[in-house]
């Protein structure tokens, strides 16, 4: 029975992932992006209730992949495909209001899907590199994720009025661009895997996590990419050490 509530967890992270894509693909990136976060949390903790109960089987290990396949591979995509069909609009002068963008415009919008097919590259490294055990090696693919939905968050409450900037298709194809090599550099990052509560063996670990909490309460859905960029300079030194 305790074998399988591990899995348990890794469907629920699925379900949200299947739900988020449902209300993306209904034009609600804000609805969907909450649900991103509900299997980002499940993503976590099917993984910390494993090794707590100290199961593991290559079924489980599968299954976590094709959950994340879903949830952190195709969401992310199709939000990025969305808000870039949005920015497309809004770029394209000949496209009158609910209009679809036409030529250039419209074959940009679904480079939004090269974080989707990086994400699967990425999935498929892990499972088969050996280093990735106690620390990970590229962006992980949560991570990415959360980068993205913060994003129609962001718009839907705007407090420092950088929506112009977000729905610029530049800026979105360049973020899309540095997300997806960041998914499979030979970058070492740390995990959040907490071995002890020992402020020597977790120091990096528990800066990061006070940082972020302070940017999440200060700046809400504003301080998400900022708390990914921490997490990537964090591991930079370590990064260093190692070559």
């Amino acid at each position: 029975m305790k074998r399988n509530l591990p899995n348990a967890v890794t469907c629920l992270n699925l379900l949200c992932g299947c739900l988020a894509l449902t209300f993306v693909f209904r034009g609600e990136l804000a609805t969907g992006a909450y649900f991103v976060g509900a299997a980002a949390v499940f993503d976590f903790f099917d993984g910390l209730l494993a090794r707590a109960l100290r199961v593991s089987s290559a079924i489980g290990k599968d299954l976590d992949s094709l959950a994340d396949m879903v949830s952190f591979g195709v969401v992310p995509g199709a939000i990025l495909f969305h808000l870039l069909v949005r920015a497309a609009r809004m770029a394209d002068i000949s496209v009158t209001d609910g209009a679809e963008p036409t030529g250039f415009w419209y074959w940009l919008a679904y480079a939004g899907f090269i974080v989707t097919i990086f994400s699967a590259l990425r999935l498929a490294k892990f499972n088969n590199d050996t280093r990735q055990t106690t620390s990970f090696i590229g962006l992980p693919t949560p991570a990415c994720t959360l980068v993205v939905a913060s994003l129609p968050l962001i718009l839907a409450n705007d407090r420092f009025a950088i929506s112009g900037i977000i729905l610029n298709p530049w800026v979105l194809l360049g973020l899309t661009i540095v997300l997806s090599g960041l998914l499979v550099a030979e970058l070492p990052l740390f995990a959040l895997k907490f071995k002890s509560l020992r402020w020597g063996d977790n120091r990096r670990r528990f800066i990061f996590l006070l940082l972020a909490a302070g940017l999440l309460l200060a700046l809400g859905a504003t301080a998400v990419p900022l708390v990914v960029l921490l997490y990537v300079l964090l591991s930079v030194p370590k990064s260093a050490a190692r070559g």
